[in-house]
């Protein structure tokens, strides 16, 4: 499984090995000192030559790393091999130079990959548009159910280098990765892996729509026990017909449906196992209730089903996917529940922040006043609008890019009444949710779902949805 000369439990020393870091921050600095540590004369290459960038280069160079800031464009001389960031763009100066000398390039991901022992526990993969973070910490509490030893990891804000390298032994990990993560991860061979979902994102990154879900697919290159994919979602099945796996692995489809033979599926309200058990044609295994999901939104129960598939695929029993889908309590700004005001409900969603995520969470309510807008980075509305305007009783948009929705809902949607909020101060969301409150009857679902990102407004969709629910408690006092 994998490659790299591992030489001990923890991997190849890269003694005297002459290796560029490309960028600092979250994963630059982590790679950088394991190198260092493992004998290699590093070179860290960073764009930026800001204040915060020369405290980081500080602390490298204390540890005998050497640092060059204002320059990420340069292959320093000798340099033997790259570990990039993950945010680097791949048509990056620095990587051509690489690529011409026949140089390796690998991510964080692929590092961690190479330095993990003979010993080392197994990883189970979730990668995809949207849901991967609430799918791999449903993950996490289902294999926690069954008694492993296990932690949720990668993408997730949990350091794989740290996992891997650290002290505390692991039976399995649930590991979230992005498409940045898996375009720099070309040895990474997973025991089983999901894509939940493809959907355009960071196109700018990867220059096309193909070259992103090619991107994804890699997760499954070599799996050895389950490609899970989404029958809803024919791309990511596409994928794994694509995929170079090992002999015996299987394809396992999860579905909102009655599940068929090799799925898992929804019946009455049961959710059911078609794909681990004996003589699947006739037989199912009940999981668990939909009820048992927090919270129970059709695209949660998707990301329930896809956890219980990768848990299953490494032997979990039925008993602990419904233990730890009962256990599990979601992050916040997920479809968060704030408030009940005068007979309607507020629901957080800020981590909706594209067109793909605020589709799903329109889907889970009948009547909505929607709080939208934002960045868009890129993205179009037409057909979000288009799929979700019989639900709407109402639109308040907020942000930079909050015409191209206002637009969209005028060519699909024109009978819906909007409030167009031309301010971006602090106290721009408190008027969003009065104007909300204002189109709002009882039964209805107040639900900030922007389909954008947060960065015009505020720091990130956490303070956005901070607000938003701080703006709602104002509301009900």
């Amino acid at each position: 499984m994998g490659s790299g000369q591992v030489t001990d439990r923890q991997g190849p020393s890269f003694e005297g090995k002459h290796v560029t870091v490309a960028g600092l921050g979250v994963s630059g600095i982590p790679a950088a000192k394991v190198l260092h540590a493992r004998g290699a004369i590093v070179t860290v290459v960073n764009d930026g030559d800001d204040a915060r960038a020369r405290e980081q280069a500080a602390e490298l160079e204390a540890l005998g790393v050497t640092v060059r800031l204002g320059d990420g464009a340069t292959l320093p001389d000798g340099t033997e091999l790259v570990v990039t960031t993950p945010g680097w763009k791949p048509d990056k100066p620095l990587f051509a130079a690489a690529r011409a000398a026949g140089l390796e390039i690998w991510g964080d991901v692929e590092l961690a990959w190479r330095l993990r022992g003979p010993d080392a526990a197994p990883w189970l993969a979730v990668t995809g548009t949207n849901g991967k973070t609430t799918t791999v910490q449903m993950l996490a509490s289902i294999l926690r159910a069954a008694g492993l030893r296990t932690a949720a990891v990668g993408n997730i804000g949990v350091s794989l280098l740290d996992v891997v390298l650290g002290e505390e032994r692991y039976d399995v990990l649930a590991v979230e990765l992005s498409s940045y993560q898996l375009h720099w991860a070309p040895s990474l061979r997973a025991h089983s892996a999901a894509v939940l979902n493809l959907a355009p994102d960071h196109l700018d990154w990867h220059g096309s729509m193909e070259a992103y879900a090619r991107d994804k697919g890699r997760v499954y290159e070599g799996n050895r026990v389950a490609c899970v994919y989404n029958v809803a979602d024919k791309a990511t099945e596409d994928l794994v017909r694509e995929a170079d796996v090992e002999e015996g692995c299987r394809a396992i489809g999860f579905t909102l449906g009655t599940p068929g033979p090799s799925q898992l599926g929804v019946v009455d309200g049961i959710l059911v196992d078609r794909a681990f058990v004996e003589n699947r044609q006739k037989n199912a295994q009940e999981l668990a209730e939909v009820s048992d999901v927090n919270p129970p939104a059709p695209h949660n129960i998707a990301n329930a089903l896809a956890a219980a598939a990768l848990a299953r695929a490494f032997g979990v029993p039925a008993k602990a996917v419904r233990d730890g889908l009962r256990s599990f309590t979601p992050d916040a700004h997920r479809i968060a529940h704030v408030a009940d005001v005068d007979g309607v409900a507020y629901i957080d969603d800020s981590k909706a922040t594209n067109t793909h995520a605020a589709e799903a969470s329109l889907a889970a309510y009948e009547s909505i006043v929607w709080i939208a807008g934002g960045l868009a980075k890129g993205a179009t509305f037409d057909e979000l609008v288009a799929k979700s305007a019989k639900r709407l009783r109402g639109v308040v948009l907020i942000g930079q890019d909050r015409a191209l929705i206002r637009e969209a809902l005028a060519r699909h949607a024109p009978e819906v009444p909007v409030v167009d909020l031309d301010r971006t101060d602090t106290g721009a969301m408190l008027a969003a949710v009065r104007e909300a409150r204002r189109l709002a009857v009882a039964g209805d679902t107040v639900l900030l779902a922007p389909a954008c990102a947060s960065m015009d407004m505020f720091a990130n969709y956490n303070k956005r949805g901070d607000a938003f629910a701080e703006a709602v408690r104002e509301l009900g006092s």
